[in-house]
């Protein structure tokens, strides 16, 4: 049986709290999912966000993102432990600046008054995640007292170098401040571990994502200086992003800092395993992004205001995943290889065995080469109408060249008249691809105001919610007969 499932991320769930959760409307997107004969539930990373509210710039690559976390299940109160709704941005939105301090007023509030009863409990979940819980908590507690500013610069640089004494200093004055975010992160894992927990049992994998790069201004970066390319002032010497193209002039600049590989290959990857040992244990299946950086990256100059004038620099290539390969075996990754695609990545990802992945909407420019084509996909590949990145297919197609339409058209097999993004999902559903993924947006046929990303830029992104009252029977009975249709999923 083929795989099939749908992109949501956990953020854009309903629910009364002003964001996705981990409760109740969670459990009943896997219903639903299983109930339509999905197998796959695919989502954002779930790491606390940072600049932008974005989850691909996070505080840290192993922490859950405390907005995650429902209240009414915290502590296993069968009512709200905050009784208010912690939002009142409109249902289709998140407004993340109300709901940030809302949701850690009452997390605190929860913290306080369960303070003692889990003692036992958080002191074996910090002996299980001790290798980044107390870097994370304490690197989240001097943040926050001096004012949130970026580690780099806090005004004390005995706690940015991170000397001894200091650590024992600031562990001691700021010992409740820690207490309270391991304590959310217990609460964030507890919850999501009954998810995956009642996800799997279902039938249904969750497919995760994993940034290949971790933010400047995160515990990840502060705690492992070495694993990164910082110079003496602990400042990066250069940062990722990717060169001009079509749809950028000036390319995209990430800013987060590039690796020291150098300094990995001499510790066996050691920093890299434990990364992926975790995600391996959060997911099913993980998406790792920007694949094509193990084989060759593109470095801008710090400080630059564009990615104009980056270099592209050789990346750890094969040995990396040798390495991978034996101490996880059993890692089922998939290769987000979009993009800079040249013959060293294509290598690359034919000697590690991943799949790739497929876009239809991409398919509709140039020949015969285009590799979204759908002549030109393959059964090892995982096919979708669009990613997160991506407008809507209805999005898309509003605002695609004549031309693009016209291809498209003749691609599909469809008249101008028909819908277009019934015709995109039937024909990644009916192609080679042993995994079809489509957005639920592109479920719901929804248009470019439903996006949740739109590279480049800042603000407006990743605020996207779907409505309470759009999965119904009707549209869970036509997902489950395309699945029987093309033979995928959980359908039989």
């Amino acid at each position: 049986m083929r795989d099939s499932g749908i992109l949501l991320h956990i953020t854009s769930l309903p629910g009364p709290e002003g964001i996705g959760t981990l409760g109740s409307e969670a459990y009943a997107f896997v219903d639903f999912l299983k109930a339509a004969g999905m197998s796959v539930w695919q989502m954002l990373p779930i790491s606390p966000t940072g600049y932008g509210e974005s989850p691909y710039q996070s505080f840290s690559t192993y922490a859950g993102n405390p907005l995650m976390i429902d209240l009414t299940m915290l502590n296993g109160e069968s009512r709200p432990v905050i009784d208010e709704d912690t939002s009142n941005s409109p249902p289709d939105k998140v407004d993340y600046s109300a709901l940030i301090k809302q949701k850690n007023s009452r997390l605190r509030e929860a913290y306080e008054k369960s303070a003692g009863s889990l003692d036992h409990e958080l002191t074996l979940f910090m002996e299980e995640q001790g290798h980044w819980l107390h870097d994370y908590a304490l690197f989240m507690a001097v943040k926050q007292y001096f004012g949130n500013v970026g580690w780099m610069d806090w005004p004390d640089k005995s706690i940015v170098r991170r000397h001894d004494q200091a650590l024992k200093d600031y562990s001691l004055k700021l010992a409740d401040d820690i207490k309270f975010h391991v304590f959310v992160q217990y609460h964030f894992f507890k919850q999501w571990k009954a998810l995956k927990l009642y996800a799997n049992k279902q039938g249904l994998r969750l497919f995760g994502d994993m940034p290949i790069y971790v933010a400047m201004d995160s515990s990840d970066c502060w705690a492992n200086p070495d694993v990164f390319e910082l110079d003496k002032n602990l400042r990066p010497k250069a940062v990722a992003g990717v060169p001009p193209d079509y749809f950028t002039q000036d390319g995209q600049l990430w800013g987060n800092p590039l690796y020291n590989w150098k300094f990995l290959r001499k510790t066996g990857y050691t920093w890299w395993i434990n990364r992926l040992r975790a995600m391996g244990k959060y997911y099913d299946m993980i998406r790792v992004d920007h694949f094509i950086g193990f084989a060759n990256y593109y470095a801008v100059p710090y400080p630059s205001s564009t990615a104009r004038y980056g270099t592209w620099r050789r990346g750890p290539g094969r040995a990396f995943f040798d390495v991978v390969k034996r101490e996880l075996p059993g890692l089922n990754v998939i290769a987000e290889d979009l993009g800079a695609v040249n013959h060293k990545v294509k290598l690359l990802l034919k000697y590690c065995g991943y799949p790739g992945m497929k876009v239809l909407t991409f398919a509709f420019t140039g020949g015969h080469e285009n590799p979204h084509r759908l002549e030109n996909w393959r059964h090892h590949s995982i096919g979708y109408t669009g990613t997160h990145d991506n407008d809507t297919a209805l999005g898309w197609w509003n605002k695609a060249p004549q031309q693009e339409k016209d291809n498209a058209l003749a691609q599909l097999g469809i008249k101008p008249h028909e819908d277009i993004v019934e015709a995109l999902i039937n024909a990644v559903f009916n192609s080679p691809a042993q995994t079809v993924i489509i957005p639920m947006q592109d479920i719901l046929k929804l248009d470019g105001h439903a996006r949740m990303n739109l590279p480049g830029t800042l603000g407006g992104n990743w605020e996207w919610r779907m409505n309470p009252s759009a999965i119904d029977e009707l549209l869970t009975q036509r997902l489950r007969n395309l699945n029987r249709q093309y033979e995928r999923g959980n359908s039989q």
